[in-house]
C-alpha cells in the first residue's frame, strides 16, 4: 500500500475523536502588543472620568487642617448638608461671568468709550426746533405737551464712566448688561432745566444724536433704544457687538448731568417742578392754591445725578469681599426666578445691592460672611421689616436741613434713602410689590429652616411666575382703559408727576380699591407689568398702552372665602353713606334676625364652585363702578380645578376594578381603590379649606 495522504496525519484516523491542540501563547511582537493593550486599559486614566486619588498611609490618616475643620463646621451649622453647599457653589459657577468673556467685553467697552467721545457737535437751536435730527432717527420720548422753553446743542460728553454691577463683579448670566454713564457737559444745560421736563427733553435729544452716529458705525452690530427700568421719561441707548459676539454683552448708555448741577433742595419730594399751567394747557388759578408736588419726577432727576456716587459706595462696601458679591448674585437669581425685578417699580438687583450695603453699615452682615449667609440675612431682614411703615436710610449725617423719613413716607409707599439723604431708592416700588417680596422672603426662610431635600431646587432653580404663585389671576386689557380710569378717579396730579403714564398713575388706586373690596377674603394682592421691549431708531417710542397687559394676582384666605354676605354698618350710622357710595347699587338695607337693620351686599352663588368665585364678582363690580373698566376688559382666571374635583358619574366598583360606560362600551379602569382613596382625601381637604357646610361632596 502506498503512503497515506499528507493531511491524514493531521486529521487523525477515521472514527477517532479529533484532538485540538491548545493555542500557543503569544510570543514576540504580537504578545507584546496584547499585553500593552491590557496595560493601557488599566493604566492611564480615561479623559473625562474621575480617577481615585492615591494617598499614602500617612496622608490618609493625617489630622484635618483648621481650614478643613472650619469648612466642615460651617457646612453643618449653615448649610445643613454638604449637598446644599455644593449646589450653591455650582450655581455660582454657572451664573458668574468667565474671565475669557471679561477680556472681550473690556475690549468692546474701550472702543465704545472712544467712539462716543468722537461724536461731532451740533449748532445751537431751540428745543422745539428739531429739524436738525436726521430722517432715520426718531426722538425716543413722547413730547407731550410739545411746546417748552430752552435751547439745545450737542457737545461731546465730558466723561464716559462704566457704572453698575459689571465693575462690581455681581452681574449674572445669561444676560450681561453693562451700564455706562455719559455725563453731558455743563455748556448745554441751563439753570431752569429741572422744570417742565426740559432736562428730559435734552437728555432724549442727546441720545438721538448719539444714536444717529453710532448707528452708522460698522463696529456695532445693533443700535437700539429702550426705557431705563420701564420709565418713559428716561430712554437709554443699547449697543451690541457685531457678528457672533452680538449676544456677548449689551451696553446701555445713560446720559446724566454733572453730579452737582441741580440743587438737591429743589428736588425734595414736597417740591413741584412740573407746572400745571404748562402741562394741562390751562392758566394758573388765581386763588393762590399751591402746585401739587412731583416726587417721582424729582426722583428721576436725582437718580441720574447719583449714578457715580452709588457706584463708589458699592465699590467701597463690596470691595474684595467675595462672600458679599456671591450673596448679591444669589439674591438676583432669587428675584429673577420670582419675576420680582421686572418692569417699572420692580425690586431690582441694584436695590438688593444697596440693601446689602445698608445691612453691612448696620453690622447685620459682616464682610467675612459667605454668599449663603448673606442670602439668609437679607431674606430674614425682608421677611421681618416693613419698609412701608418704617423706612431705612443709608445717610449718616445729622444735618437738620435734611428731610425727615416722615416727609418721604407722605410721598412714597416704600422708603429706603441713599447716603445723600435726598433720594428714595424705592420711589418706584409700590406697596403691593414690596408686600409680595416680603411674602416670598417668609416662604423662602421657612423652606431653608425646614431642611427639605429639595429646598435648593425650590428656592433658586424653580421659576415661580404669577400664575403659579397666586390662587386667582386677572388681566386688564387693553391698557388704554386705564386712561379713562384716571379721569374717573381724578388722578391729574399723579399724571402730571409721572409724565402722562396713566398705567402707573392708576395702579396704586386700583390695588387699594380691590384690597378694600375683597377685605378678609384677601391675603395678598400683587401686580406684574411686563417690561417694555426695545425698539429701532427709526420707530416712535412705545406708548403706555403698548406694554401688554396689567396682571393682578390674588392670594386668598380660606376663612370667609365662600361667604355671600358683605355686612355693613347700621342704617343710622355715619359710615353707612360711605358703604353705599363704595358698593353702589349692590348695597341694600336688610333686616337681620337680631332685629338690626344694616347695609349689606349679597352675592349670587348657588353652588360651592360659584362661592369660590365670589372675588370675580367683587373685582368686576368695583372696577366698573369706580374705574370705568367694564367686565369685558377684565380677563379673570380662577376656579380651574372645579371640573377636576367633581365626583365620577355612572361608575361602579367591581372586584377591584372600575367599570364605566363610554360610547356604549364598558371600559375597565384598574387600581380603583387607590384612585377613590386619593379623591376622598382631596375632597375632604378642599371642603375643610373652604368651609363648605351646605354641600356634601360624593367621592
Amino acid at each position: 500500500m502506498g503512503p497515506a495522504p499528507t493531511g491524514g496525519q493531521d486529521r487523525g484516523a477515521a472514527g477517532e475523536p479529533e484532538e485540538m491542540e491548545p493555542a500557543p501563547e503569544s510570543t514576540g511582537k504580537e504578545g507584546k502588543k496584547e499585553s500593552s493593550k491590557k496595560r493601557n486599559l488599566a493604566g492611564p486614566p480615561v479623559e473625562g472620568l474621575l480617577q481615585p486619588v492615591k494617598l499614602s498611609r500617612a496622608e490618609l490618616y493625617k489630622e484635618p487642617t483648621n481650614e478643613e475643620l472650619n469648612r466642615l463646621r460651617e457646612t453643618e451649622s449653615l448649610f445643613h448638608s454638604s449637598l446644599l453647599r455644593l449646589q450653591v457653589e455650582e450655581l455660582l459657577k454657572e451664573v458668574r461671568l468667565p474671565e475669557k468673556k471679561k477680556e472681550r467685553i473690556d475690549t468692546f467697552l474701550r472702543e465704545v468709550n472712544q467712539r462716543v467721545l468722537r461724536v461731532p457737535s451740533t449748532p445751537k437751536t431751540e428745543l422745539t426746533d428739531q429739524t436738525w435730527i436726521p430722517a432715520g432717527v426718531r426722538v425716543p420720548l413722547h413730547q407731550v405737551p410739545y411746546t417748552v422753553k430752552g435751547c439745545f446743542r450737542f457737545l461731546p460728553p465730558a466723561q464716559v464712566t462704566v457704572v453698575g454691577s459689571y465693575l462690581l463683579g455681581t452681574c449674572i448670566r445669561p444676560d450681561i448688561n453693562v451700564d455706562m454713564a455719559v455725563t453731558m457737559p455743563r455748556e448745554i444745560l441751563q439753570d431752569k432745566d429741572g422744570l417742565n421736563q426740559r432736562y428730559f427733553r435734552k437728555r432724549a435729544l442727546y441720545l438721538a444724536h448719539l444714536a444717529h452716529h453710532l448707528g452708522q458705525d460698522p463696529f456695532f452690530g445693533s443700535v437700539r433704544f429702550s426705557y431705563t427700568n420701564g420709565c418713559h421719561l428716561k430712554p437709554s441707548l443699547l449697543l451690541r457687538p457685531p457678528g457672533k459676539d452680538e449676544r456677548l454683552v449689551t451696553v446701555r448708555l445713560h446720559p446724566c448731568p454733572p453730579p452737582d448741577f441741580f440743587r438737591p433742595c429743589r428736588l425734595l419730594p414736597s417740591k413741584n417742578n412740573v407746572r400745571s399751567a404748562w402741562y394741562r394747557g390751562q392758566s394758573s388759578p388765581g386763588d393762590g392754591s399751591p402746585e401739587p408736588p412731583t416726587p417721582h419726577y424729582n426722583t428721576w432727576v436725582l437718580q441720574d445725578m447719583t449714578l457715580e456716587s452709588h457706584m463708589q459706595l458699592l465699590s467701597t462696601v463690596l470691595g474684595s469681599a467675595l462672600g458679599l458679591k456671591d450673596g448679591v448674585a444669589l439674591l438676583k437669581v432669587w428675584l429673577r426666578q420670582r419675576e420680582l425685578d421686572k418692569g417699572l417699580g420692580g425690586f431690582s438687583g441694584f436695590l438688593v445691592s444697596m440693601l446689602v450695603a445698608f445691612l453691612v453699615s448696620t453690622r447685620k452682615i459682616h464682610t467675612t460672611m459667605s454668599g449663603y449667609q448673606v442670602l439668609r440675612s437679607v431674606l430674614q431682614f425682608l421677611a421681618t421689616t416693613d419698609l412701608t411703615v418704617n423706612g431705612i436710610s443709608l445717610c449718616l449725617s445729622s444735618d437738620p436741613s435734611l428731610p425727615a423719613l416722615a416727609d418721604f413716607h407722605q410721598a412714597f409707599p416704600v422708603v429706603f434713602l441713599d447716603s445723600s439723604g435726598f433720594l428714595n431708592l424705592c420711589a418706584d416700588v409700590t406697596a403691593s410689590t414690596y408686600h409680595q417680596v416680603q411674602h416670598e422672603a417668609r416662604l423662602s426662610m421657612a423652606l431653608l429652616d425646614s431642611r427639605a431635600d429639595d429646598g435648593f431646587q425650590l428656592l433658586l432653580m424653580t421659576p415661580k411666575p404669577m400664575i403659579r404663585a397666586f390662587d386667582h389671576v386677572l388681566h386688564i386689557h387693553p391698557l388704554s382703559r386705564l386712561q379713562a380710569a384716571c379721569h374717573r378717579l381724578k388722578l391729574w396730579p399723579e399724571l402730571q408727576d409721572l409724565g402722562g403714564d396713566y398705567v402707573s398713575a392708576a395702579l396704586g388706586s386700583l390695588t387699594t380699591l380691590l384690597e378694600q373690596g375683597l377685605g378678609s377674603r384677601l391675603h395678598l394682592l400683587a401686580h406684574s407689568r411686563p417690561p417694555v421691549s426695545e425698539w429701532d431708531l427709526s420707530q416712535d417710542p412705545p406708548k403706555h398702552r403698548d406694554s401688554g397687559t396689567l396682571t393682578l394676582g390674588l392670594l386668598l384666605r380660606p376663612e370667609g372665602l365662600t361667604s355671600v354676605l358683605e355686612l355693613g354698618p347700621e342704617a343710622n350710622q355715619p359710615e353707612a353713606s360711605d358703604f353705599r357710595q363704595f358698593w353702589g347699587s349692590r348695597s341694600e338695607l336688610r333686616r337681620f334676625q337680631d332685629g338690626a337693620i344694616r347695609e349689606a351686599v349679597v352675592w349670587e352663588a348657588g353652588s360651592m364652585a360659584q362661592k369660590r368665585l365670589i372675588p370675580h364678582q367683587v373685582v368686576t363690580h368695583l372696577l366698573a363702578l369706580h374705574a370705568n373698566i367694564p367686565g369685558t376688559c377684565v380677563h379673570y382666571v380662577g376656579g380651574l380645578l372645579d371640573t377636576l374635583i367633581q365626583s365620577p358619574k355612572e361608575a361602579s366598583n367591581v372586584k377591584g376594578r372600575m367599570v364605566t360606560s363610554r360610547g356604549g362600551e364598558l371600559v375597565m379602569v384598574p387600581n380603583v381603590e387607590a384612585i377613590l382613596e386619593d379623591w376622598a382625601i382631596l375632597g375632604e381637604g378642599l371642603v375643610q379649606a373652604v368651609e363648605a357646610r351646605s354641600e356634601r361632596w360624593t367621592v
